[in-house]
């Protein structure tokens, strides 16, 4: 019986798995960089072992250091998350080989599976090794690992070295591993996938599938189980082969295989040999708990023949610190405050007041619901995200919301296009008239002004304040009257410190102010208070480049210096923050007269990387 788990991941997954081991009795292990040193898996873990340096190559990436951190502790176990040394069939025998239990698959099955060149091959598919002009376009993928990282699209034959150039980077620094592939790329297709769990004895369960298909930089969104409106015949086609797959590598554990649905066909993806992201859809679809059945698989316990019957619909979507609206950019600060409605789960690896830095995955949590049916279970999540308090940096919160509530997505008609074709739409942000007025008044309040209603013989004078929305400006304008307040037509009911209530048109709406610092909250739209007399600012030369997040510089352009001349959108130098590289392109034609930063530079918002003087 295991009695202690390491598991060797942090974040959400860990505090996860932490949660289902309490459960069962078993003690927990946490490992953490320094960046971690206070993180919610160390505190919520019953022990925590340090793995210096910052990095994920100094600290996650680096197996010995986890198997040591395990031994020291005292666990006999360990679980590898998802990420990191999840699919590194090397870190499972170092496990093995101290006298560990390994919760996961054998190492000969990651290797069968974990690299996709093999696991293609295995499937009868092979990789692209030339590429013409007709097999555009393509994808160059990251053999090992996941989540998007290590992939770029190709359409033109010119791009092809740099996307191999750049995904080999990108794989390197987030699996330990530069391998690379490329394959066709099959557009406007369904991402599909099906969820399974193999014991010791020969079992394999298939829990039905899930779709994907709502994704960033093919990363995921937004998740749900079962996939909808897959006709009968290819859900058992795509069942059947998740099957073959794992009995090919006498797959023991959870594991996922992945398809791409186009045309009615499913197309082969790849296997993760690990849990998956989304693997909650799939625990409240078959109420099961998959970490559970991952542990008894891993102590020889033998699965029932057959899995428990599926009931309902689950839908997951994944709550980021970025903005989708300038290019995805991660977003870092302090996360005040995080609540969701309790007919929901929550999974975070967050609680109030935690910093969220540069050094990982931008994920804050992963909010699910569960309904007898599909609409049901949408609206539902929908509804819970609209009233949640998320406090802190940028959210896709408002994109996740409107996705939901698109009529491609209500429908079932959603593919891995889904955002080329409608992010502007759904990015668009939600401006509330009377927001600024809501923290206009509460701000009066909170700084003693205490007249409201108060009666004068004389006219007052009008008050202003002045908020950024939206990046845009917008100035309060209201005056103490003997019945109260005029707010431009706009009945102050009732305002306090932190509350208003306001009527219009015989329609009352109750606002709720937060504030921290020169932020305010307004139920869930962010202001930003402006002084009233704005100070003097310096401008930017004209082509100043700043950087939009913190990050390090990772690489400049070749043969990039002062004196270049460079081309509207040509990329001159790359940022890699919260383990997603993100590209600085010039803004037009002109001459670079200034290069401020060099590869391995730790930068912060708004840092001027560069200038270039347009033509």
């Amino acid at each position: 019986m295991i009695t202690s788990v390491l598991v060797a991941n942090r974040g959400e997954i860990a505090c996860r798995i932490f949660r289902t081991c309490r459960e069962l009795g078993i003690r927990t292990v946490a490992v953490h960089s320094d960046a971690d040193s206070t993180a919610l898996h160390t505190r919520v873990a019953d022990q925590a072992v340090r793995l210096p340096g910052a990095t994920p190559a100094d600290t996650y990436l680096r197996g010995d250091l986890v198997v040591k951190a395990a031994l020291a502790a005292g666990a006999d176990a360990v679980h590898p998350g998802y990420g990191f040394l999840s699919e590194n069939a090397d870190f499972a025998r170092a496990v093995l080989d101290a006298g560990l239990t390994w919760i996961g698959p054998p190492p000969e099955a990651i290797e069968a599976m974990a690299s996709k060149t093999r696991a293609k091959q295995l499937m009868g598919l092979a990789p692209l090794t030339e590429v013409t002009e007709t097999d555009l376009p393509v994808l160059v993928k990251a053999a090992a690992g996941g989540g998007g990282r290590g992939m770029r699209v190709v359409r033109r034959l010119d791009d092809l070295d740099a996307a191999l150039e750049a995904a080999r980077a990108e794989a390197t620094s987030a699996f330990g591993d530069g391998e690379v592939f490329i394959e066709p790329y099959v557009e406007d297709g369904r991402h599909v996938e099906v969820q399974i769990l193999a014991d010791t004895h020969g079992t394999v369960w298939a829990l039905g599938t899930r779709d994907c298909s709502l994704q960033r930089r093919h990363q995921k969104v937004i998740e749900e189980a079962p996939a909808p409106g897959l006709p009968e015949h290819l859900e058992s086609e795509l069942r059947t082969l998740a099957v073959r797959a794992a009995h090919a590598v006498s797959y023991v554990g959870a594991g996922t295989v992945e398809f791409l649905v186009a045309d009615g066909r499913a197309h082969f993806l790849e296997m993760n040999t690990r849990l998956q992201v989304e693997h909650p859809v799939t625990e409240a679809v078959f109420g099961l708990d998959l970490v559970a059945g991952q542990l008894r698989v891993a102590e020889g316990t033998a699965l029932p023949t057959e899995p428990p019957a599926a009931h309902g619909h689950a839908v997951e979507a994944r709550l980021y610190a970025e903005d989708p609206a300038t290019g995805w950019t991660p977003q870092t600060g302090t996360l005040h405050r995080l609540t969701v409605p309790d007919d929901v789960r929550l999974d975070t690896g967050y609680t109030d007041g935690d910093e969220i830095g540069v050094h990982y995955d931008p994920m804050i949590a992963k909010v699910v619901a569960h309904a007898p049916t599909r609409a049901e279970a949408v609206r539902k999540l929908a509804g819970a995200l609209d009233r949640a308090t998320i406090h802190g940096p940028t959210t896709n919160r408002a994109l996740l919301i409107h996705s939901l509530r698109h009529t491609e997505f209500t429908t079932a008609r959603m593919t891995t296009a889904f955002y080329d074709r409608h992010l502007p739409h759904l990015t668009t942000p939600a401006r509330d008239p009377h927001a600024p007025l809501a923290a206009a008044l509460t701000d009066a309040r909170a700084h003693g002004d205490r007249r409201f209603g108060g009666w004068r013989n004389l006219p007052s004078r009008p008050h202003t304040r002045r908020y950024e929305l939206a990046g845009e400006e917008h100035e309060v304008t209201y005056r103490h009257t003997r019945t109260g307040l005029d707010a431009d037509g706009v009945t102050v009911v009732h305002a306090d410190a932190d509350r208003v209530v306001l009527e219009t048109d015989g329609i009352r709406r109750t606002y709720e102010v937060t504030r921290y610092g020169d932020t305010r909250y307004v139920n869930a739209t962010e202001l930003r208070a402006l002084p009233r007399f704005p100070d003097p600012t310096t401008t930017q030369a004209a082509g100043s480049l700043l950087a939009p997040m913190p990050g390090t510089v990772v690489r400049l352009a070749k043969d990039l210096s002062q004196g270049t001349t460079v081309e509207a959108g040509q990329p001159l130098l790359w940022l890699e923050a919260m383990k997603m590289e993100h590209k600085i392109t010039a803004p037009a034609p002109g001459t670079l007269t200034a290069l401020h930063v060099v590869v391995g530079q730790q930068v912060e918002p708004g840092m001027l990387l560069a200038v270039v003087q347009p033509t």
